[in-house]
């Protein structure tokens, strides 16, 4: 048996493998008949922030019978330590073996993701290609946006699903149940019947095109009101709302933008109350809209409204994603006047007007100028433009005109002004108009960055961008065939693993995996060539692409679509989507909570043992400050720009340190009950933090007691003897002015 809580002391932010956060779902393994498993190829940070996977999660948990659990990819210390041990890679919930699942699901975003695939199917004692599996081996299954060319990793997968999956995956589920139900164990007949299912590709049988999977109505399409609340700091550490689902602008280089289509909104109404539910169930400070365009819905004022009404007075910001710039009317700019004003963000992909007419981008410089100038008008002092490098046609003078637009944009908005330019290289992606262009080598993209760089060198701006040896083996692998798993294997024995980091990439390895393959960049493919994502129906008709293909070679731009206006793309059948929902009434006013007449500080002594001795300080300052806004303490906040809850933490208790009455002070509304507050807040405290006292504030602290647990044998007894003999022992603290030394007093009792 292996002893995961020792593994655990022995790495860094041991919180990725930890479990039992608020939202998690924990069944009993032995009451259900299904057991699942959904897989995400990339750190816990990342994964916990795809919005996909939490919808999946909770879907499965409600079916009855069926039980999911997670798991992400681990650090290397982690594959280090498992390897070392012979140990398997594990469930978050239950601590299981991947192994020991029936079912075991990717979430596949990111093509530089698949060496971590294989890295969990080793790990898990699971052979990597489908045809090598026997029964005691569980069906393993892979869906995302990637999937729209399922074939460099087809021969991974049992099963893929293509397309949105909130219908077709419990579909899936209650087949695999049937089937096991069944009792034959022959995995042809579970893939024969997951066949039938809309949206289920499965590589080992010959069964067509596959039709991408979606959801007519995103209003009937279920949202986690509950989801998962991460430990330590994910990329997106907040709540996110998806209020719309595609995009009808129709950019020719924006895979998301064709393969999402139809677009599709969530009413104003639904919106809010699913802002109101997700808040108090998460504890979060700050709420973030989700949508490939959300300045697009139609009801994009009226929206933000109804959720800032109910954010503000509750001291929880929100965040607005990027901008359009021809979307900054008057009713939307009035709203965005009271959001906590971080980071503004904008993407013209194009420097010159030529160029966005190629990319069908539909702004124009004016347009940009105004979203920028209104930004810094309503209070943001940093902006984000984002640019991509290597769209086809471009030019030296395409690639300067970037530049010079940053340039113009920060002489007309202030010296105070900040802008930061990302520069991205294209790659081309399968199903866009623009999947028969060519990719410019690394050598030229490395160029015309620079070319970018040398000019923008004024204060105030800051320019990143994009490795293009990443890029070269992202386009290596988006447009690839089943030959690339060749490829994947090789650069994965070569050492890949977390390839989308760039602290991980490693180009040396894929250029030895290219060269020993025969895999590797090919030239752009012509209109007439089969394409190995040929065996996809996204529901765009290939005419289509052909055409805007033709239109961005002449720069004819084509208007988006609209209720009065369809580009004829022919994915929307009108009898069955609902891409304008019907909105109703307004979203009823928020219910403001009185401002307390007077607070008063409260005092919380809490133990933190077992589970939550894996918890830095942060986390754990985090994961309490949430607890206490689940628990509906109402806080005093501090003034100014961005409000801070008047609460204070005791000193830092060292990771893997336990203790039986850490200290928490807090300025609460004075009408608000403790004994009731400290009830309320035991329940929502992580696993092995428990509140021992909730009132008036106690007598400073001190003389603490500690309690030592001998190590084991090999530990040299003369220290230990040195230490409990000492009257004190020396401290030394490192901080910017320089080692700070002190003494600790010391009674033992050994």
């Amino acid at each position: 048996m292996t002893d995961y809580d020792e593994i655990l002391t022995r790495i860094e932010r041991p919180s990725r493998y930890l479990g039992g956060e608020a939202g998690s779902i924990v069944k009993d393994w032995d009451a259900t008949r299904l057991r699942v498993c959904l897989a995400f190829p990339d750190l816990y940070e990342v994964g916990t922030s795809h919005f996909g996977m939490q919808i999946l999660y909770h879907l499965a948990n409600r079916m009855d019978g069926v039980l999911a659990e997670r798991v992400f990819a681990p650090a290397p210390d982690l594959e280090a330590e498992l390897v070392a041990r012979g140990a398997p890679l594990f469930s978050l919930e239950s601590r299981r073996p991947l192994g020991g699942f029936d079912l075991l699901g990717f979430s596949l975003l990111y093509e530089l993701n698949y060496p971590a695939v294989l890295t969990m199917l080793h790990l898990s004692g699971i052979p990597f290609f489908a045809a090598e599996r026997g029964p005691g081996h569980p069906v393993v299954i892979a869906g995302g946006p990637c999937m729209v060319n399922p074939e460099p990793v087809a021969e991974f997968f049992d099963a893929i699903v293509v397309g949105e999956g909130e219908e077709v995956f419990p579909a899936m589920l209650s087949a695999m149940e049937a089937w096991k139900a069944g009792g034959s164990g022959d995995r042809r007949e579970l893939l024969s019947a997951w066949s039938r299912l809309e949206g289920v590709y499965v590589p080992s049988l010959p069964n067509g095109r596959v039709v991408r999977a979606v959801v007519p109505d995103l209003s009937d399409a279920p949202f986690p009101v509950h989801p998962v609340v991460p430990w330590g700091n994910p990329i997106h550490d907040r709540l996110r709302l998806e209020v719309a689902r595609g995009c009808a602008r129709g950019c020719r280089f924006c895979q998301a933008g064709m393969i999402y289509r139809p677009a599709r909104e969530r009413s104003e109404s639904a919106v809010a109350a699913m802002a109101e539910q997700a808040l108090a169930a998460t504890g979060y400070d700050e709420l973030s809209l989700l949508s490939l365009s959300v300045s697009d819905h139609s009801r994009i004022g009226p929206m933000l409204a109804a959720v800032v009404d109910r954010c503000v007075p509750n001291r929880v910001g929100v965040s607005f994603p990027s901008v359009r710039a021809d979307s900054l009317e008057p009713a939307l700019m009035e709203q965005i006047r009271r959001i906590r004003k971080t980071g503004f963000t904008i993407a013209p992909e194009a420097g010159s007007q030529r160029l966005r007419d190629v990319i069908n981008k539909n702004v124009t410089e004016e347009m940009v100028q105004k979203t920028v100038a209104g930004a810094f008008g309503l209070g943001w002092r940093l902006v984000k433009l984002y640019f991509m490098i290597g769209l086809p046609t471009e030019t030296d003078e395409d690639v300067l005109a970037i530049p010079d637009l940053v340039d113009r944009l920060k002489r007309t908005s202030g010296r105070r002004a900040d802008l930061t330019a990302s520069v991205g290289v294209f790659v081309p992606k399968p199903h866009t108009p623009f999947q028969w262009a060519a990719q410019i080598p690394r050598e030229e993209a490395r160029r015309r960055i620079e070319l970018v760089r040398e000019r923008l060198r004024a204060p105030g701006v800051k320019v990143k961008w994009q490795d293009p040896m990443i890029s070269e083996v992202e386009g290596v692998i988006s447009r690839g065939g089943r030959e690339v798993s060749r490829l994947l294997v090789r650069a994965w024995e070569l050492g890949s693993r977390l390839d989308g980091w760039s602290d991980f990439f490693d180009y040396n390895r894929w250029v030895r995996a290219m060269e020993e393959t025969g895999v590797g960049p090919r030239p752009a493919p012509a209109l007439s060539d089969p394409l190995p994502w040929d065996c996809v129906d996204v529901r765009v008709d290939r005419s289509y692409l052909e055409s805007e293909w033709e239109k961005a070679l002449a720069a004819e731009p084509t208007p988006p679509c609209s209720a009065n206006a369809c580009a004829g793309c022919g994915v929307c059948d009108f009898s069955a989507v609902s891409p304008r929902p019907a909105q109703g009434p307004p979203a009823p006013p928020a219910v403001v909570p009185e401002e307390p007449v007077a607070f008063r500080k409260l005092c919380v002594v809490y133990s933190k043992t077992g589970p939550a001795r894996y918890l830095g300080n942060l986390e754990m300052v985090n994961a309490f400050l949430r607890a206490m806004r689940r628990a509906g303490w109402r806080l005093r906040h501090s003034e100014g720009h961005h409000p801070m809850p008047k609460v204070s933490f005791g000193d830092a208790l060292p990771m893997f340190v336990e203790s039986e009455a850490e200290r928490v002070t807090a300025q609460v509304d004075a009408l608000q009950d403790p004994a009731v507050l400290g009830a309320r807040l035991d329940r929502e405290l992580p696993p092995g933090m428990r509140v021992r006292y909730c009132g008036p504030p106690l007598p400073p602290e001190g003389p603490f007691t500690y309690t030592v647990e001998i190590p084991p044998p090999g530990f040299d007894p003369a220290r230990l003897a040195a230490f409990t003999e000492s009257p004190s022992f020396p401290v030394e603290r490192e901080s910017k002015k320089g080692v700070k030394k002190s003494a600790i007093t010391v009674q033992t009792a050994v």
